[in-house]
């Protein structure tokens, strides 16, 4: 239950009466337990000034009391109040301020009856001693020293001892000496003032050291006319002060940072917290009896909505993202909590909710992105948002029947500018050149910067024909080598370049971003091998690389089937160098080539499902060597990672195939760590998180490999199941230089603190990297700086070990 409806709930069951008053002294509510005690329902005492219904006070006195009581905190006194009748009732008055929200909390309890009945006590000493032994509350009399004189069955119950115990015994025995001096001080005001009766709170201590608060009533007895001792009728309030203590807790939340705000069922708004208004910018008056509509920022639709009360409605509750407007018309990103609130009836009372400002958490998201995906230099898309962009031109080409194209441009004799003018030069020439292709482009088409003097520029919406596209891209080529001829005025030179230009259509059939780019790369270099300033369309004759692609998938199944791949191991240690593990990183040791790299054959082993075999294979092996390692003291804390291809992740039995792997080879599922890839995430995000949940069930370890270099991870990361992420070497490489990378890299490390994240580093070949990784947090690298993928056995003798899951 929400706080604030707690808080309403623990004073409407109380016993008491309860009123809430502001500073002015008017009632902002009463409970149903005063409005009984004064003959009022509770809406009809709600606004009305203190002064209105206590029959002692006027307004000036109630001022005067409430000043009392900001400087001193609370108050206790008897009053008489006046029913809508006009008779006057006694009652107990208990004021405390509640600081964190400017109010008082005033707690009321007819007395009526209990004054009648000590002003009998008064009237009978006798007639008191006869009640005293059987009195339901807690009573006792001492003399003037403080011994106990009498004492009350309930009070023996109470405290734990026998009636031995304590007569004759001094009060000492069931008080603190901070309680013995209150007791005493209270004794010596009635002595000085001649009082008859005094009333206080104080505790007692029973025999097994329990601590009772207690309301005490007390009296001087009296003989011959000489006062020889006091008599006191207690109440335990322990149930009281618990729930005294609860609403100050309730009030204290409900003043917290996050912004909170409660509505009736018809969404009129009844209340809202200090945050709430801090973050609107409305004052508290300006939204009560109003509805949240008017904090509509217009950037959802009726649609968003609808889903919205669909799930309070189903549910009870609902969360997530959403903009609102501020009292100055500023739209602002929240995150926020809707809760229903239903009486015991099942029907919605109230809903509250709470939100927090996500503002500054978005605009670091962004900034993130737009590192991540745009050339620092000129600000255009880079290479990793082009592939992206385009991989959806492929789809929706292939949808509309219409082609696309990729320019692929390289500008002539730039090297020599860098090389007689220097980089910066060169630097001003590429943002140069960057506004004159941007300038030649329609909207909706993308020019991007890929590395050093090349950019590609993707037309889209071309004629579904490819002679009319063809002509269609080849008037943009030579609008783009015309602005790029012209001289550039670079500080007080003038330089002359041109650009040659390769292009290649796409309709999105079968295609693939990198290989379409692979081809305007080509037909670039035979633009410069012609005369450079010029296009050159790519030759769909050039089947040399796809030749030599058939034969190497052919040789792929053989490698499977003779045992011709094998796993190197890179270590990964901490910033002091010290081994926490290794990933292993399959090779094909071939008959005729050597020892082949993943990145020569991976890619077509995911084309042709290769690498589902392939990737069971290398699970395998390294649950088989994690065994091993097992079996030597100074490996057995040695931490195995291996990467995992989107294709084999999606597999409907993959999680059996680790579980089984796993249990197969009887290893520490800890100590076996599994990298997946940013991809993955592109593709049907519930499941992939359900089969992480459930991979993360078998105790396997799961990290984020090349993180930073996809942008849908970013939107997905807080719900994933993940121990650790990798920050990719892209990234690593220039952070001792290139502030961009270095900010990228920290936002990241930061980043992965505030998830809970462990964070690796790959690519790590420099004294200056790993000073600045790990003065930033992140104690864990992997790098050429530690060593390189190597062979078990060189790995292990790197240890100095000697085991090996093969010997």
């Amino acid at each position: 239950m929400p706080e604030s409806e707690r808080y309403k709930r623990l004073i409407e069951d109380s016993g008491d009466g309860y009123w809430v008053v502001d500073l002015k002294g008017r009632l902002l509510e009463v409970n149903q337990v005063y409005a009984r005690m004064a003959g009022y329902s509770a809406d009809e005492l709600v606004n009305r000034h203190v002064s209105e219904l206590d029959a002692q006070d006027d307004e000036e006195a109630v001022k005067a009391r409430m000043e009392r009581l900001l400087a001193q905190g609370h108050d206790r006194f008897e009053s008489r109040h006046r029913h809508k009748k006009g008779h006057l009732f006694e009652v107990d008055v208990a004021i405390n301020f509640i600081h964190e929200s400017n109010r008082f909390l005033v707690s009321f309890r007819d007395i009526s009856e209990r004054n009648m009945y000590e002003q009998a006590l008064r009237e009978s000493e006798e007639k008191y001693r006869r009640l005293f032994e059987n009195a339901g509350d807690l009573a006792y009399g001492t003399d003037l020293n403080g011994a106990f004189t009498a004492v009350s069955e309930s009070l023996l119950t109470v405290t734990g001892y026998g009636r031995n115990e304590l007569i004759n015994a001094p009060i000492s025995k069931i008080l603190t000496p901070e309680n013995l001096e209150l007791a005493r001080r209270m004794t010596a005001a009635k002595l000085a003032a001649e009082k008859q009766v005094t009333r206080y709170e104080l505790e007692i201590t029973s025999k097994d050291g329990r601590q009772i608060p207690l309301e005490l009533v007390t009296t001087l007895t009296y003989r011959n006319g000489v006062p020889v001792g006091v008599q006191g009728i207690g109440r335990d309030i322990s149930e009281r002060k618990r729930f005294e203590t609860d609403l100050r807790i309730a009030a204290t939340a409900f003043e917290s940072q996050e912004s909170l705000m409660i509505t009736d069922a018809n969404s009129v708004i009844l209340r809202v917290n200090n945050a709430f208004c801090k973050c609107t910018g409305y004052t508290t008056e300006e939204v009560v009896g109003k509805t949240p509509r008017i904090f509509k920022s217009g950037r959802h639709d009726k649609e968003f909505y609808r889903a919205m009360w669909d799930s309070i409605n189903r549910t009870g509750s609902w969360k997530g993202e959403i903009w609102d407007r501020r009292k100055n018309g500023e739209t602002y990103p929240k995150w926020l909590t809707i809760s229903a609130v239903r009486g015991n009836d099942g029907c919605v009372t109230h809903y509250v909710g709470s939100h927090v400002d996500i503002t500054e958490r978005k605009a670091a998201e962004e900034q993130i992105r737009r590192l991540a995906f745009h050339d620092p230099l000129t600000h255009l898309p880079n290479r990793q948002l082009l592939l992206d962009r385009l991989q959806q031109s492929l789809i929706s080409t292939a949808r509309n029947g219409k082609k696309g194209a990729l320019l692929f441009i390289d500008l002539d004799n730039f090297k020599t500018l860098n090389d007689t003018l220097g980089h910066a030069m060169g630097d001003m020439l590429l943002q140069q050149a960057a506004e004159r292709l941007t300038s030649c482009m329609r909207e909706g088409d993308t020019v991007a910067r890929i590395g050093g003097d090349e950019f590609v520029v993707m037309l889209e919406e071309l004629s579904g024909q490819a002679i009319e596209a063809a002509e269609q891209t080849e008037v943009v080529g030579e609008k783009i080598l015309a602005a790029l001829s012209q001289p550039y005025h670079l500080d007080n030179h003038t330089f002359r370049s041109s650009g040659s230009i390769g292009a290649t259509l796409f309709s999105g059939d079968h295609q693939e971003a990198e290989e379409l780019l692979k081809q305007a790369d080509i037909a670039m270099y035979q633009a410069k091998k012609a005369d450079r300033n010029t296009l050159r369309f790519f030759d769909h004759k050039m089947q040399d690389a796809i030749n030599a692609r058939a034969e190497l998938e052919a040789e792929l199944h053989k490698a499977l089937e003779h045992q011709q791949f094998e796993l190197h191991y890179q270590i990964q240690v901490d910033c002091a160098s010290r081994a926490l593990g290794a990933e292993a990183l399959i090779r094909w040791n071939h008959p005729t080539r050597g020892l082949v790299a993943p990145a020569q054959f991976i890619p077509l082993a995911e084309e042709t499902g290769l690498i589902l075999p392939i990737g069971l294979w290398v699970i395998e092996t390294a649950c088989a060597q994690l065994h091993a390692w097992a079996r030597d003291e100074k490996t057995r804390h040695l931490v195995l990672a291996v990467n995992i291809s989107a294709r084999q992740f999606h597999q409907s039995d993959f999680v059996a195939q680790v579980r089984a792997a796993v249990q197969r080879n009887a290893i520490d599922p800890n100590l076996f760590k599994l990298e997946l890839t940013e991809s993955l995430l592109l593709d049907d995000t519930e499941k992939t998180v359900a089969t992480m949940n459930a991979l993360k069930a078998t105790g396997v370890q799961l990290s984020l490999d090349d993180f930073g270099t996809g942008y849908s991870s970013l939107q997905y990361l807080k719900i994933l199941p993940l121990n650790q992420i990798k920050i990719d070497r892209s990234f690593v490489r220039d952070i001792a230089t290139d502030p961009n990378d270095a900010a990228i890299v920290q936002t990241i490390i930061a980043m992965a603190g505030t998830l809970g994240l462990d964070v690796i580093a790959e690519g790590v070949e420099t004294e200056a990297q790993l000073e600045f990784l790990d003065l930033r947090g992140c104690h864990a690298c992997q790098g050429y700086l530690f060593g390189k993928p190597v062979s078990i056995r060189e790995f292990e003798s790197s240890l100095g070990q000697s085991s090996s899951a093969t010997s």
